[in-house]
């Protein structure tokens, strides 16, 4: 293998990616009312949903170490990619920054190259599949970060979810101006700024009606969605995912488009019946 994609894991692996063996994940963690749960195959997204409900506290979660990034950065490919969620939310990608350190360090140059997504969910497993596409055309090492770094300059991410809890109570919503209150029904768009912070994009009276909105505001924003995957992740809520991609596939052309469920991180953010689009 010429090349290995380092993906933590709140990027989400299709089945595809998952038997190309390009792939490796480099796991988060959480814990809820003192139970240590890993971001890995072992998750289980039912049992969480409910230690989660049943729990009166806030679900934490913890990034890879660097001697983790390091650990996954050793070996025989001779260029490693590592792409992590937004550093504007997570400790992740500076825990892979790190870990690149510390390779050189033990082990001498390599050609490690850390992407910040500014995203999160299957935003990190696009700008992965970008890096799989460029890789494959042959490019250069300096070739490919260039243009994964225009991709991540035009991509866009977006999600409604049935509750913000968990985003409030982590301190991930700093900035925002005061929600909508819940009462109503009203329920945020919400997406990323260029900086990878969270911000509000709109909102609508109750999902349907915010689902609608954010269809509006993804073809709205779209730039060459032709030449473009689009990726949704939901939490539990299949149907409802599939009503969303239905939606956008109606108001723009697409490359092709891919539903997954949402693993650990992801579910522990989303909450129950979240759905986060990405193009």
């Amino acid at each position: 293998m010429e090349y290995r994609i380092v993906v933590d894991s709140c990027g989400e692996l299709t089945d595809e990616m998952k038997k190309s063996g390009i792939y490796k994940t480099a796991s988060l963690s959480m814990e809820v009312d003192g139970v240590h749960i890993q971001d890995d195959e072992s998750f289980d997204q039912a049992d969480f949903l409910k230690r989660v409900a049943e729990s009166s506290e806030c679900p934490k979660s913890s990034c890879p170490s660097p001697e983790k990034y390091m650990e996954l950065y050793h070996c025989e490919a001779e260029r490693v990619y590592a792409v992590t969620l937004s550093a504007e939310l997570s400790g992740s990608h500076n825990s892979a920054e790190l870990g690149r350190k510390l390779y050189e360090e033990e082990y001498g140059r390599k050609q490690i190259h850390v992407f910040n997504s500014r995203s999160a969910s299957v935003g990190e497993s696009l700008i992965a599949l970008k890096i799989q596409e460029c890789e494959e055309k042959g490019m250069e090492f300096e070739e490919v970060i260039a243009s994964v770094d225009r991709y991540i300059e035009e991509q866009h991410t977006y999600f409604v979810l049935e509750n913000l809890d968990t985003l409030r109570k982590n301190g991930r919503l700093t900035g925002l101006k005061s929600l909508a209150v819940s009462a109503l029904n009203i329920k945020p768009v919400m997406g990323a700024n260029p900086e990878g912070q969270i911000c509000q994009l709109g909102q609508g009276r109750g999902m349907k009606k915010a689902l609608a909105k954010m269809a509006e505001q993804i073809a709205a924003d779209a730039i060459n969605p032709t030449e473009k995957i689009l990726a949704i992740s939901h939490c539990n809520c299949p149907e409802r995912a599939m009503a969303v991609e239905k939606l956008i596939r109606e108001k723009i052309n697409v490359k092709e488009s891919f539903i997954v469920d949402t693993a650990g991180i992801s579910s522990m953010y989303a909450n129950d019946g979240g759905i986060i689009v990405v193009l």
